[in-house]
């Protein structure tokens, strides 16, 4: 027993609840247990509650003893005289508040089976604790909770994506324009391409926007790419020229080399490529990029913005100065799909909750529905536990539910995990 689970068992009245009484004998009626309270203060706030006929609404306050309450120290701060109702596992002291008011406490009793299969989860060895007893579950409520943890993953990714519109003064158009340059960089060169954006303003980018050699010469300038003499490349000797313009007009000095990765990568993810499509993505965009995304209606319109082709010289070259076969450099359908989850979607979901527009957080939503799952070691542990994905809608809320949830055994936090306990003891 321990207080998180003593607050579950409050929250969801899993005590015997037939003639309640007070340590001092007097009736008790729960009208409400109350709004869990998760900062300083009362366990619940507003609950609502008979005494003795006399209705009472104010907080409670849960403990496994009542002298706990003497531990914590409630009996000095004046927070707690608003408690109506001490909880507690087990009644040994009485409960005074600052101004020697007597607290009611309230000692419940606790089937042991709710013990039993709570503990049996918080000491499972399994890959997710329910994962033997989530076939019990209706799927229907599964899904229904899915669809809450996706909210909570797409408000995570959003809070990050905060962050940078503080930095960028509130420009939706700033900020996105490097969430995307992030994206592009994706796992391994996230941070570089982030720091790419960073120290090469959009409005840079878009005074050049017609001519994609310059935009070249200004990304791969500022990536730090340009800086070697490389013998016999024609092609990479007029970008590094671009760009040496391109740096004394703007006042720009170029990030380093060495922070990008290219070990151990396929070469259609070398940030080479990468930096290429993305210069391709802005040249091809029609008019402003962040609204563009924002207004589309349908995934099919918002995956236009990534139909473009890269310039005829990488279409042969994988790095400056190594020619190889030619081949299509565009960018693959899970690249596309992963750019649109990490971020664009996000984005959608952020700007419609900041300017109180629902429909395009729905949107956001239907896109992930319309989206094929994505297909990760985790996915198909998930699988393997029973649960299928037919969508990112899936794939995103699984991944939240396993890191936030299932990690850190948060079970009674869990709806999954609230319906084993309660239903299947």
């Amino acid at each position: 027993m321990n207080e998180e689970f003593l607050h579950f068992l409050w929250k969801n009245q899993l005590f015997e609840k037939d003639s309640l009484r007070t340590a001092l004998g007097e009736k008790i009626l729960i009208l409400d247990t109350g709004e869990k309270n998760y900062n300083s203060g009362p366990d619940f706030f507003n609950a609502k509650i008979e005494i003795e006929g006399l209705l009472w609404v104010g907080n409670v306050e849960i403990h496994i003893k009542s002298s706990d309450w003497y531990r914590h120290k409630h009996h000095l701060d004046q927070a707690y005289d608003n408690v109506i109702l001490h909880v507690v596992a087990r009644n040994d002291k009485d409960t005074v508040g600052t101004n020697g008011r007597n607290i009611p406490v309230l000692e419940i009793k606790v089937d042991e089976e709710y013990q039993k299969k709570y503990r049996q989860m918080m000491s499972s060895p399994l890959w997710v604790p329910c994962q033997q007893e989530l076939f019990k579950i209706d799927p229907f409520r599964i899904k229904f909770w899915l669809g809450k943890v996706l909210v909570e993953r797409l408000k995570d990714k959003t809070g990050q994506f905060q962050a940078v519109l503080e930095h960028n003064r509130n420009n939706w158009e700033e900020s996105f324009y490097q969430g995307l340059a992030k994206s592009f960089g994706f796992k391994v060169n996230s941070q570089q391409f982030e720091r790419l954006a960073r120290t090469l303003p959009l409005k840079y980018l878009l005074q050049h926007k017609d001519n994609l050699f310059q935009l070249e010469a200004l990304l791969f300038g500022q990536a730090g790419l340009l800086n070697e003499d490389l013998f016999g490349d024609e092609y990479y000797q007029g970008l590094r020229k671009e760009y040496e313009f391109f740096k004394n007009k703007f006042g720009l000095k170029p990030l380093e080399k060495h922070i990008w990765r290219f070990m151990r990568m396929r070469p259609l993810n070398f940030p080479t490529i990468r930096i290429a499509q993305f210069a391709s993505m802005i040249h091809h965009s029609s008019g402003n990029l962040f609204s563009s995304c924002m207004e589309s209606g349908s995934l099919e319109v918002l995956m236009e913005i990534f139909n473009f082709q890269v310039s005829p010289y990488w279409e042969t070259h994988y790095q400056f100065n190594k020619e190889s076969i030619k081949k299509s450099k565009k960018m693959g359908p899970d690249a596309k799909y992963s750019i649109l989850i990490n971020t664009i979607i996000p984005f959608l979901f952020m700007f419609g909750e900041q300017k109180g527009l629902d429909d395009l957080k729905e949107r956001s939503v239907k896109f992930l529905e319309e989206i094929p799952p994505e297909k990760n070691k985790l996915i198909r542990q998930w699988a393997e536990a029973g649960i299928q994905s037919d969508s990112a809608f899936y794939t995103q809320s699984l991944i939240q539910l396993k890191n936030s949830y299932c990690n850190d055994k948060k079970c009674l936090d869990c709806e999954i995990g609230n319906q084993i306990i309660i239903f299947n003891k």
